[in-house]
C-alpha cells in the first residue's frame, strides 16, 4: 500500500568529514525473519523486547498482526507517526500495561499523567526546562561530572572498569547534584537498590500486566503495593532533608527550587507536596537510568572505532570547557554531539513508545479500531531501510554541522509532538559534557572480545558488565 514514505523519504547519509575512516558496526542479534508465535512474543517483552521485531518491520513502512484479539501495528512512515503522536494524539493513550508497571515507581508524574492532568503539570514545568533554566544547571552538572570522573579514574588505576555501572552512578550524582545541589553520598546507595529491587523484581511486563482490564489486580501488584509504601517515605525523606537543610540560607538555584516554584500559567496553581514528589520522582528515574545508558553506548562505539575516539578526544581537549554552558549547543564540540546523536540513533534509551487507541481512525490507509495497539519504536525506525543508508553502520558524520537531515518523524530519540521528553536540553547537555571531558582524560579500550549486545526491557541496556581500560591521556597544556 503506498504511503508517505514512498515520495518523502530519503536515506540520511554521511558528511565527507569523516570519509575514508574504518566503517564500523556493532554487533547485534539479526531479527526473526517472521513474527514470533504469541507465547515468544509475550516473553520478548518480558525478557528483550528487540527481539520481537521481526525483519519486515525494518523494511515496510507499517507491519500489521493480530495480539490477543485485537490488532498491533508498528509504524515506520513519518507521516504515520505524525498522525499518532500530533495530529490525533488526543486518540492515543498509554497501555494499562505501562501504566500499572510505571505508576508504583514514577507515582502520577509528567511521564504517566494523562488529559488535564498531564496538560497541567506539563505547562506547570516548562519554565524549569527552557534553555536559560538548565543553563543555570550546568554548574551542579559539571561539578558532579568531575567528581564522577575522579571515582572512574580511582577504578582505573586498580584494573578495568565496569563501565556501565560506573556511568549509572555518575548519572545519578548528576541527577541528586542537579535536583539537591547536594551529592548523593547519603542516600545514593538506598536509592540504587530501590531501583535495582524494583526492576528485577516488578519492573518487568508479564502476560497479566496486558491483557487484565484496568482497575483489575495482578498478583504483581500487591509487591508493587508494598514497594510503593516504602518508597514513598524514602523519598518525601529526601525532599524534606533537603529543604530543611537551606533555611536562611542563599542557594544558587536547582531544579527542586524551580519546581517548588513553579505555577501554571492559567490558573497559578503550585504542585502539591505529592505531585512535587512524583515529579522528583521522573526526574531522578528517568533521567538518570537513560543516560547512564547513552554514555555506555558512546563510549561502547568509540572503542570499536578508536580513529573517530581519536578525534573526539582531540576536539575535546581543544576546547574551552571552563564554562561549560551551553557546549551541547554552541558549537564547540560538533563531533562529540554528534557521537551522541549517533549513539541515539543506534541505541535510543526509549527503544518503543506504545499506545492504545481510544476510538477508531486510519493510519497511513490501516484502519485502526478502538483498543488496538499503536507503536513507534525508535529502535526499528532509526534503522529502517527506507530512512537510512547503511542503518546498520556506526557513522557520527550523519548529525555533523552541514550533514543532510534525516525525515522529519524518522529520527525520535526523544519522542515527538505534545509529549516529548522536556528533559532532553538537559539529557543532551550532561551527555555531551561527561562525554567530552571523559575523552579529554582517557583513552576508551575493550578490555574483552566477546560482544556486547543490548537488551530493552524499561530502557535499552547492554546484556552483561563488559570492561573497560581507561588509559589516561597527557594533562593539556595551559
Amino acid at each position: 500500500m503506498p504511503t508517505s514514505m514512498d515520495a518523502t523519504a530519503t536515506p540520511a547519509r554521511s558528511t565527507a568529514s569523516l570519509a575514508g575512516l574504518p566503517r564500523v558496526v556493532p554487533p547485534h542479534r539479526a531479527p526473526p525473519e517472521r513474527e514470533l508465535p504469541i507465547p515468544a512474543y509475550l516473553r520478548s517483552i518480558r525478557d528483550n523486547s528487540l527481539r520481537g521485531f521481526p525483519k519486515r518491520a525494518y523494511e515496510e513502512p507499517v507491519t500489521r498482526r493480530g495480539l490477543l484479539g485485537r490488532s498491533s501495528f508498528i509504524l515506520n512512515d513519518p507521516e504515520a507517526i505524525r498522525r499518532v503522536l500530533v495530529e490525533n494524539q488526543a486518540n492515543y493513550a498509554r497501555t494499562t500495561g505501562t501504566t500499572r508497571i510505571l505508576r508504583p515507581i514514577l507515582g502520577d508524574g509528567l511521564l504517566i499523567s494523562e488529559g488535564s492532568a498531564w496538560r497541567h503539570q506539563r505547562r506547570t514545568l516548562a519554565p524549569a526546562f527552557t534553555p536559560r533554566a538548565i543553563d543555570g544547571l550546568v554548574p551542579h552538572i559539571s561539578a558532579a561530572v568531575d567528581e564522577g570522573l575522579d571515582r572512574i579514574a580511582e577504578e582505573a588505576a586498580a584494573g578495568p572498569v565496569d563501565l556501565f555501572n560506573a556511568f549509572y552512578r555518575l548519572a545519578l550524582e548528576v541527577a541528586g547534584r542537579a535536583m539537591f545541589s547536594v551529592g548523593m553520598d547519603e542516600h545514593g546507595a538506598e536509592l540504587r537498590r530501590f531501583i535495582a529491587e524494583y526492576a528485577e523484581r516488578m519492573g518487568r511486563p508479564h502476560l497479566l500486566d496486558i491483557v487484565t482490564p484496568p482497575g483489575w489486580p495482578v498478583p504483581l501488584d500487591w509487591s508493587r503495593s508494598r514497594f510503593r509504601r516504602r518508597w514513598i517515605p524514602f523519598l518525601d525523606r529526601i525532599i524534606a532533608a533537603r529543604q530543611a537543610s537551606d533555611r536562611g540560607q542563599a542557594r544558587s538555584g536547582d531544579l527542586l527550587d524551580l519546581l517548588a516554584a513553579a505555577r501554571n500559567p492559567d490558573t497559578g496553581a503550585a504542585f502539591s507536596p505529592g505531585e512535587l514528589r512524583d515529579q522528583v520522582a521522573t526526574m531522578i528515574l528517568a533521567g538518570h537510568e537513560t543516560t547512564a545508558g547513552t554514555l555506555f553506548w558512546a563510549a561502547y562505539l568509540l572503542a570499536l572505532a578508536p580513529e573517530v575516539q581519536e578525534r573526539a578526544a582531540a576536539e575535546a581537549r581543544a576546547a574551552d570547557l571552563a564554562d561549560p554552558t551551553g557546549c551541547q549547543s554552541d558549537g564547540r564540540l560538533p563531533l562529540t554531539r554528534a557521537v551522541i546523536g549517533e549513539t541515539l540513533r543506534l541505541y535510543p534509551a526509549a527503544f518503543v513508545v506504545v499506545r492504545r487507541a481510544l476510538g477508531p481512525d486510519t493510519v497511513a490507509g490501516h484502519a485502526v479500531k478502538k483498543n488496538d495497539i499503536v507503536m513507534v519504536s525508535p529502535w526499528v525506525l532509526h534503522r529502517h531501510r527506507g530512512l537510512w543508508s547503511d542503518p546498520e553502520a556506526f557513522d557520527p558524520g550523519r548529525f555533523l554541522p552541514g550533514a543532510p537531515q534525516p525525515p522529519r518523524f524518522a529520527y525520535l530519540p526523544f519522542g515527538a509532538g505534545p509529549r516529548v521528553c522536556i528533559g532532553a536540553q538537559f539529557a543532551l547537555s550532561e551527555a555531551v559534557l561527561s562525554l567530552a571531558r571523559m575523552l579529554a582524560r582517557f583513552r576508551i579500550v575493550l578490555d574483552e572480545r566477546e560482544p556486547v549486545l543490548p537488551q530493552a526491557v524499561v530502557t535499552t541496556q547492554p546484556d552483561r558488565a563488559a570492561r573497560f581500560r581507561l588509559i589516561a591521556r597527557e594533562p593539556v597544556s595551559p
